[in-house]
């Protein structure tokens, strides 16, 4: 479903806004990269000035965008400047008073589109001004975005490649980058968006991460990292060299180095070394209502937005006293201005120390989604959802056993 057109030139001109709606910084500039093969180019992120600083605004880490502003989903903000990479053009620097044969590119229309699974902006106008010899003021056209392919072009293979994989699942990019030569994989590498490098690492064994990312520079390299899982975030740390994973964790912003430094203090084989510190936290004085809005949001996976883990401040792990959780068919059956307090429920839970192996038993005894990680003092420090503990059970290799396995048995084409 796509919504009403809005033009490049008014959003470049707006503010950009935290989740609460104050003005953090302005829009400069839209970054948009060549759809797929029949696809309209997409929107990927702005260029910002924040704190005198020009910065990149990743698409998925916004929340909306309508004449009040561009307004981000959360309050964290990276400040690390704009870097432009292979196959992204910008706008105003590239598009706008293009010639196009004979006429010049005014604006562009994006609309905003949710198919029911993720929210995007794509290229749908163009408006193009021709100057009349005749007259002192131009005449305009809108034209779709197909009309006009020339502008579209990607510049080199490896942006091309980077463009047709972007809408496939992490899994089947990764069956396609397996299939590369390392060569080839670094420049594909090069060219994908932050956020679809960080899904596709999160699918590869750690050696091949590690392969695939040593040729990004530092800047980009914590650009991916930031769009990554906690987990297995951590997970990749734990397989760097020394001295490389020491710069990460040193350009890293400071809180989530802390963050990062405590997951790789718990043993692998253990509720630490599963458990991801992002998930739905609320005191217990929050309503139904404002959980149910936590829940709405689409980037949490189906096990973390389960349920809302209800605690005494801080609201960040490790919070204060855990006090149990609210699930998410519970929210559904109460009133929206219920306090969370009247309908939270005690669970089980499991110390960071805790093996794997219990981790598994608990799961399978109270057929849960994912588990509260409590320390000693009862504070929440995060938790082991379903998806972490299959991997586990599954063992190192199981993306490439199954990959095998749907290879096989996929019929061939006849030509």
């Amino acid at each position: 479903m796509a919504g009403e057109v809005i033009y490049a030139f008014r959003v470049m001109r707006l503010p950009l806004l935290d989740a609460g709606g104050a003005e953090i910084g302005k829009i400069g500039d839209i970054v948009i990269v060549p759809g797929r093969p029949g696809t309209a180019p997409r929107v990927v992120g702005f260029v910002a000035t924040s704190q005198r600083r020009k910065i990149f605004v990743n698409a998925a880490r916004v929340a909306g965008l309508n004449n009040d502003g561009v307004r981000l989903r959360s309050w964290d903000l990276d400040l690390h400047p704009f870097k432009r990479r292979p196959g992204e053009t910008l706008v105003a620097a590239e598009l706008i008073d293009r010639n196009v044969r004979g006429e010049a590119v005014s604006d562009i229309g994006l609309i905003e589109v949710d198919d029911g699974r993720v929210q995007r902006w794509e290229v749908s106008k163009i408006r193009l001004a021709r100057r009349n010899s005749l007259r002192r003021r131009s005449s305009f056209r809108l034209v779709e975005w197909r009309e006009v392919p020339e502008l579209w072009a990607a510049p080199n293979e490896a942006a091309a490649e980077a463009a047709r994989l972007r809408d496939m699942h992490p899994s089947d990019v990764a069956g396609v980058v397996r299939a590369l030569p390392h060569s080839q994989r670094r420049q594909l590498a090069e060219a994908m968006d932050d956020d679809r490098l960080a899904d596709l690492l999160e699918e590869l064994p750690e050696e091949e991460q590690l392969r695939l990312i040593e040729g990004l520079d530092l800047d980009r390299l914590i650009s991916v990292l930031d769009e990554m899982e906690y987990d297995d975030l951590a997970d990749l740390l734990n397989e760097m060299p020394v001295q490389q994973r020491a710069a990460v964790l040193a350009a890293m912003d400071d809180e989530e180095a802390e963050v990062v430094s405590r997951l790789l203090s718990y043993e692998e084989a253990t509720a630490g070394g599963m458990l991801t510190p992002e998930i739905i936290i609320l005191p217990p004085t929050a309503t139904v209502a404002e959980a149910l809005a936590q829940l709405r949001d689409p980037d949490w996976t189906p096990s973390i937005a389960s349920q809302v883990y209800i605690c005494q401040a801080p609201m960040r792990p490790p919070t204060g006293r855990f006090l149990g959780v609210v699930f998410m068919q519970r929210l559904l059956r109460e009133p929206p201005a219920m306090e969370l307090s009247r309908c939270t429920e005690e669970v089980s839970s499991v110390r960071p120390n805790t093996p794997d192996r219990e981790v598994f038993e608990e799961f399978a005894s109270y057929d849960m989604l994912a588990l509260p990680v409590l320390d000693e003092a009862a504070r929440l420090l995060g938790a082991v959802t379903v998806d972490d503990v299959v991997d586990r059970m599954l063992g190192s290799g199981w993306r490439q056993r199954s990959r095998r396995r749907r290879d096989a048995t996929r019929p061939t084409v006849a030509t």
